[in-house]
């Protein structure tokens, strides 16, 4: 009867941990649903200065009609209904500040949402100097089958001499 019991209470442990876990997954992993509230996002939310970024939205139950969204990162987008969402993208202009943004989503239900922007302003990498692409470097195209033929002859030697090694030593043993 003991073991009867503690396999009921393993069993009992493990079937809750796994219905732990699957409700866990479940809710990270379960996609979005359209109408559930206000919301709005900026993708991604941290981005270089010229560069385009997307915006998806919802207005609770009025994702069927545009929405605006107004930022001084960026100024003024409409947003278009879009598989259940409302989506839009813009670029921020190259001359903006960094600084950290509000986004405010205007929906025609009276709906709003707000998200920050983080626009960066980092300097470009230089190019390097111009060396001329490698020209001076000449054009040796043999070379590389040269050394091909090279590394070859020496395995073959290599593989020659050991095999000329250990047929001599097993000859003088006989």
């Amino acid at each position: 009867m003991r073991g009867l019991t503690v396999s009921r209470r393993v069993l009992s442990a493990v079937l809750t941990v796994f219905g732990l876990v699957g409700a866990f997954v479940l809710a990270t992993v379960a996609p979005a649903r359209a109408g559930e509230n206000t919301f709005v996002e900026v993708t991604p939310n941290s981005a270089q200065a010229g560069t385009r970024v997307n915006i998806r939205a919802s207005c609770d139950n009025d994702n069927k009609q545009q929405a605006d969204v107004r930022s001084d990162a960026f100024g003024r987008v409409v947003l278009r209904p879009d598989n259940g969402f409302l989506t839009g993208a813009v670029t921020i202009p190259e001359n903006k500040q960094p600084g950290e943004y509000s986004v405010e989503l205007h929906c025609k239900n009276g709906g709003t949402a707000t998200t920050t922007l983080t626009v960066l302003n980092m300097a470009q990498p230089s190019k390097g100097p111009n060396t001329g692409a490698g020209g001076t470097a000449g054009d040796d195209r043999g070379t590389g089958s040269l050394l091909l033929v090279g590394g070859l002859a020496a395995a073959a030697v290599a593989a020659g001499f050991g095999a000329f090694g250990a047929r001599r030593r097993t000859g003088t043993r006989s």
